[in-house]
């Protein structure tokens, strides 16, 4: 009996194990993982401005010292927009000689700064802007002045034969276009084709000393005017030829009266070619005093012994005769 009873507890206790609901296993914690850290939101780099560009580039130096001495540096890093048609290092450089020199001197601010202004468009032209105007005139920020546009074979060319070789170089305030030589309007265009007398004197370079007495005598201004005159320029020999002293004299502040009365003994009112220089006996000076000529065995003299060695250098405002000596006026 009690061998039966321990059997029946014991099936029962396994049925009851059956049917009870299995243990639920305790939680295990899941480690939560950190977001990834977001990157602080940097600004997009503003874009530099056409002078900025311009001066970063490399190859546009000449453009930007011309820039900056024409006072147009403000102007062209202002709001704009601005298309500028930009004359590469090269181009400045095939101008002709000492034209580029010329530009750069004070007395000149305004003539380069049209230049540079004949350079420029109101608003943003872009290559695809440009190659619609074919045919057409495109009015630049030098009043009154427009630059002829036209295509061709795919390239842009203005005013006939200064072709576009880069496009579309975007800056914050406008758009630069590279071209290949200097536009000049063509007023400045006939000019540049003879320069005055002093800027052909500069370009020259046989006339160093001639240029800085000119200047020291305050008469640059007056050698550049409308003239015409005919000047009697001495080489930098001819002025070292004077006695020992005598220039660094003359150039002095004191002596400014005096050096300015021998630079307009060498200069004649009106344009005299040497055609006409060997018909005359004397030459009336701005000075007031006149200068004596002569021909011997074919050669013009003033005064006896001053030589003249080269003759008829036109300039736009009249014409240089280099002479060997520095001719004195007389007491």
């Amino acid at each position: 009996m009690k061998t039966k009873f321990a059997f029946v507890f014991i099936v029962f206790t396994l049925v009851l194990a059956a049917c009870s609901a299995p243990a639920t296993p305790a939680p295990t914690a899941t480690p939560t993982s950190m977001p990834e850290p977001t990157a602080a939101p940097t600004e997009a780099p503003m874009a530099k401005t056409i002078v900025e560009i311009a001066a970063e580039d490399g190859r546009f130096t000449t453009l930007v010292a011309a820039v900056e001495a024409a006072g147009l540096a403000e102007t062209l890093s202002g709001e704009g927009p601005f298309t500028v048609f930009a004359p590469t290092d090269d181009a400045f450089a095939a101008l002709p000689e000492g034209t580029l020199d010329s530009l750069l001197l004070p007395d000149n601010k305004q003539q380069l700064t049209d230049i540079l202004l004949y350079h420029v468009l109101p608003g943003k032209v872009m290559a695809e802007d440009a190659i619609a105007l074919d045919g057409q005139m495109a009015d630049t920020a030098l009043e009154g002045k427009q630059i002829d546009v036209k295509t061709d074979m795919g390239s842009v060319y203005l005013n006939e034969n200064v072709k576009v070789i880069i496009t579309d170089i975007e800056a914050s305030n406008g758009v630069i276009h590279v071209v290949d030589a200097v536009l000049l309007p063509s007023s400045e265009e006939a000019a540049m084709e003879k320069m005055d007398i002093v800027d052909t004197a500069i370009s020259d370079g046989r006339f160093t000393t001639l240029v800085a007495a000119v200047q020291a005598a305050g008469l640059a201004e007056t050698l550049k005017g409308e003239g015409p005159f005919t000047v009697f320029a001495p080489t930098d020999d001819a002025f070292a030829a004077l006695p020992e002293g005598t220039l660094d004299s003359l150039l002095l502040p004191e002596n400014k009266q005096q050096l300015s009365d021998i630079l307009l003994y060498h200069v004649v009112p009106g344009k005299v070619m040497a055609s006409d220089v060997v018909g005359l006996t004397s030459a009336p000076t701005v000075l007031g005093k006149d200068a004596t000529v002569k021909v011997e065995d074919g050669k013009v003299f003033l005064n006896d012994t001053v030589q003249v060695i080269i003759t008829d250098i036109e300039t736009s405002n009249g014409v240089i005769h280099v002479i060997d000596a520095v001719l004195l006026p007389p007491a």
